[in-house]
């Protein structure tokens, strides 16, 4: 296990009770604000960083690339992370950028080179270019998968078990089940093995928001053997794919109309790639008495407000006239 890393999130972030929604579902519902833990770095993805930008400095790279959707939260991170150990910052971003909002806006102000690619399928022969570029340029280039998933950016998410762990004393309660969004598999591999490694008993549910429960599965374990190679019992990964909906990124009217519901009910917002669709879930599974032996429900907020794009705010606006 990985003990350096940097100490720039504001941990430890708070563990809150939605007392209506506890009402509401006659369980006791609480929320993890990993949307708390800064600004600029704010998020899941930073946790994982703090491990990954320390990798970096103890090794002497002096550049980082890696890769997401044009709205990734993870290169947001990155690059202000980057800006903050002076890194030279590279980011191979799909998608369409016709309006550079949100953290798009936020990678170019804070000095991230932006490299831009039609598909995510390009996104590694991509990455390989340019750091096999930057090493003829004399520079030492680390490259960083999407969501800094890999063996070092998964001890973040360990750390945030044990976190979890100290809370539960201080509070004096027990979760039973940790609920997570799934979009490249660190944060959930994290948690995981933090509840394997501390033989906590717990429920880790994880709802994947791009690809389906098999794909996820074998990346969680690929993730677990890096960091333990003893580690041969995986029955307990549960990988939910029932809320992916119309894909990464993608909400439909009736999703929109939720994360109001959730907004004006708790006065939480959810964003619409990766909690909205994660918490909608759970309380989908809580309707249907997946977690009726459940007494204390953790949900992990991993952030992302930044993602919410002009196109979809408009349609959400619509929608509180209706």
């Amino acid at each position: 296990m990985l003990e350096n890393k940097l100490n720039v999130a504001q941990l430890d972030t708070p563990i809150q009770k939605l007392e209506h929604l506890s009402q509401d579902y006659g369980r006791n519902i609480y929320i993890k604000r990993d949307d708390f833990t800064g600004t600029e770095l704010s998020g899941n993805k930073i946790r994982k960083l703090e491990y990954t930008i320390q990798y970096a400095l103890d090794h002497e790279y002096d550049t980082i690339i890696t890769t997401g959707a044009v709205t990734s939260n993870h290169a947001r991170a990155t690059t202000a992370l980057c800006a903050k150990e002076n890194l030279e910052c590279h980011l191979v971003l799909s998608g369409s950028q016709q309006l550079v909002e949100g953290n798009l806006f936020l990678n170019q102000l804070m000095g991230a080179r932006i490299h831009s690619i039609e598909s995510s399928n390009e996104r590694d022969v991509t990455m390989k270019t340019i750091a096999s570029e930057l090493q003829e340029e004399g520079k030492r280039p680390l490259i960083v998968p999407v969501g800094a998933s890999d063996w070092i950016g998964t001890h973040g998410y360990v750390n945030a078990y044990k976190e979890i762990l100290k809370q539960e004393h201080q509070l004096g309660i027990k979760f039973d089940v940790i609920n997570v969004a799934v979009g490249s598999g660190g944060t959930y591999a994290g948690l995981w093995y933090g509840n394997h490694h501390y033989q906590s008993n717990k429920q880790i549910v994880g709802y994947a928001v791009d690809a389906d429960r098999e794909i996820f599965t074998e990346k969680v374990k690929h993730l677990v053997k890096d960091i333990d190679k003893s580690t041969t019992d995986f029955d307990t990964i549960d990988i939910n794919d029932h809320y992916v909906g119309q894909g990464y990124g993608q909400a439909t009217d009736e999703e929109l109309r939720f994360y109001i519901d959730i907004a004006q009910k708790e006065g939480l917002v959810l964003d619409p790639t990766y909690t909205g669709k994660a918490f909608r879930g759970m309380l989908t599974e809580l309707e249907n008495g997946t977690f009726d032996d459940a007494e204390n429900i953790l949900f992990i907020h991993t952030g992302g407000l930044q993602g919410y794009t002009q196109e979809v705010r408009e349609r959400m606006l619509k929608l509180l006239d209706k």
